[in-house]
């Protein structure tokens, strides 16, 4: 069954208007996706544009009659706001420009998105990938975190930033790239195949305790 009109959009406070999110990997923009937001802002009138904490762009107000429309002209995928699955991977520049860089965050944080993006979670997912311990891609309260050390890659799991802020518990550290593959995904495994409906990943690691969690991605 195709997606209808508002699938992908969020209604606002007028109950009349809707915003939209287009998924960003890591991001980046390229020239052309700047100018099809600026000529979509023009052509439908759009009245606000929100850079969100997600490292996404939001366009607001736009009417129903247009969002289809809309996401053609700015040929990008939508970026999910309210569905139970991954809404974004937050990553900071890391070793591709940044000087205090020690891990390639971006590249990574893109591999993640891309490796998840498709996947239905038991509630929305929300990654921060951070290349040094300055922590700019705020990993330590995301669903699922990734520090980048000179050794490896450090993860938690378990963040959480908004209403019962949580740090998120370390579960590993040290790791190749490959293996931080493959524990993330035993850890998404896990979650999903044991997590209440809308349990973010902060709560059910409360419920289940994080000894028990790590015995099980062992």
């Amino acid at each position: 069954m195709p997606p209808t009109p508002t699938q992908n959009a969020i209604l606002q406070r007028d109950n009349t208007t809707y915003a939209i999110v287009p998924r960003i990997p890591g991001g980046l923009l390229d020239r052309n996706h700047l100018r099809a937001i600026a000529d979509a802002v023009e052509k439908y009138d759009i009245p606000l544009v929100k850079l969100t904490s997600g490292q996404r762009i939001a366009l607001v107000g736009l009417k129903e009659k247009d969002l289809q429309d809309v996401y053609h002209d700015l040929g990008m995928d939508p970026g999910q706001a309210t569905e139970l699955c991954l809404h974004y991977v937050q990553a900071c520049p890391g070793t591709e420009v940044c000087k205090f860089g020690v891990r390639d965050s971006l590249g990574f944080g893109i591999r993640l998105e891309k490796l998840l993006a498709e996947k239905t979670m038991p509630a929305k997912l929300k990654i921060g990938v951070s290349g040094c311990q300055f922590c700019c891609a705020e990993n330590f309260v995301r669903d699922i975190g990734l520090l980048g050390k000179k050794n490896g890659w450090t993860i938690s799991f378990g963040g959480h930033s908004g209403n019962k802020a949580r740090v998120g518990d370390i579960i590993a550290t040290d790791l190749s790239d490959d293996e931080a593959i493959l524990l993330i995904n035993k850890c998404v495994s896990f979650y999903k195949e044991h997590a209440k409906k809308k349990e973010r990943a902060s709560r059910f690691i409360e419920r289940i305790g994080v000894e028990e969690f790590k015995k099980n991605i062992a």
